[in-house]
């Protein structure tokens, strides 16, 4: 059972919860696009759900919301270190399914990994996701193959209709800042994707050998190892760490960690000059495989969630989900 109000009355109870939860959504920013007098739609905090985009697929992920492109991680001085202060608000983010399904990918890789990642525990325990149904597909989007186009995971449900906001509200917590008079009461389901345009099969027999297919050769001359597919990416989580020291002392400065991407030069290479995957195509298959084979040996699912954000920003056109369905092929290569 769900209910409904008003947009109006809706931001009413939005501003209440506003008061202890920074509320993020997916906002169009217009002329921020790539190109000249072109938009972009990026995950900003909201004051109204009007500003929210439900039409439209964000350009970016809302991981940069729980994993800062630039995070400081702490501050140091001569003797001694002293972690950022910490905002006290909760977060409130609008999610579609397959991003729910990105943040659980993040969980494995930051906290079930080995050790506790402490970053990001104290930003992911703030968390509350409210999902945004997909009533259709997006293009490049390929989320039915992967599993991610539904999802029980979040916390409350949003749709607008009619000038009216229609919610399914699961969490107590976020339930106490609704007064729901029974008369609004509704039955409110979420809307899933059940097919993409798009469709994606990973080869059963996936292993190691298709190292060797030719198939990576093309891309050797296609990509140009901008990384933008990684920094799109909803799963994509590795980092490099910086130390910066201030002009004024320079034994003051702070640590920070800082987005880094597989794809561009210098991720890989090692003291003494040393570089692994110096040639693109080996970055290329390095990705895709750890997308569909490495991460599942491990966690039991695939990492890829199929929101085809790297086939949307590829300046090159290179099609992420061509590239797997071009495994079913290698693999008979190789065989």
């Amino acid at each position: 059972m769900g209910f409904k109000l008003t947009i109006e009355k809706f931001d009413e109870h939005l501003e209440a919860l506003r008061q202890e939860y920074k509320v993020y959504a997916p906002v169009i920013l217009k002329g921020k696009g790539t190109f000249a007098d072109t938009d972009t739609i990026r995950y900003k905090e909201i004051k109204s759900i009007r500003e929210v985009e439900f039409k439209r697929k964000s350009s970016f992920s809302p991981k940069e919301i729980i994993i800062p492109i630039t995070q400081t991680l702490f501050y140091f001085t001569e003797n001694d270190c002293v972690e950022p202060k910490e905002d006290d608000k909760k977060i409130l983010i609008f999610l579609r399914s397959c991003d729910i399904h990105a943040m659980i990918r993040l969980d494995e890789i930051y906290l079930r990994n080995g050790n506790e990642d402490y970053y990001y525990k104290v930003l992911r325990d703030k968390i509350k996701f409210v999902l945004m149904g997909c009533s259709e597909s997006f293009e490049n989007c390929f989320c039915a193959s992967m599993g991610s186009n539904k999802t029980e995971d979040y916390d409350m449900y949003t749709r607008i209709q009619d000038h009216e906001v229609f919610v399914n509200c699961k969490s107590e917590e976020l339930m106490n800042y609704f007064n729901i008079d029974k008369i609004n009461q509704v039955e409110v389901s979420p809307e899933f994707v059940e097919a993409n345009e798009i469709v994606v099969t990973i080869p059963e027999n996936l292993d190691q050998r298709v190292f060797k297919s030719k198939m990576w050769d093309e891309y050797s001359s296609r990509c140009i190892a901008c990384g933008r597919c990684n920094f799109v990416c909803g799963t994509c989580s590795c980092f490099t760490m910086q130390d910066i020291f201030y002009k004024e002392n320079k034994n003051l400065g702070e640590r920070r960690r800082v987005w880094a991407s597989c794809h561009v030069d210098g991720y890989s290479d090692m003291a003494g000059g040393h570089g692994f995957r110096k040639d693109k195509k080996d970055r290329m298959r390095f990705k895709v495989m750890h997308k569909v084979y490495d991460f599942k040996k491990r966690a039991g699912y695939h990492m890829c969630i199929g929101c085809g954000r790297c086939d949307d920003i590829c300046p090159e056109y290179i099609s992420f989900s061509n590239c797997i369905n071009k495994l079913n092929t290698a693999m008979d290569e190789v065989e």
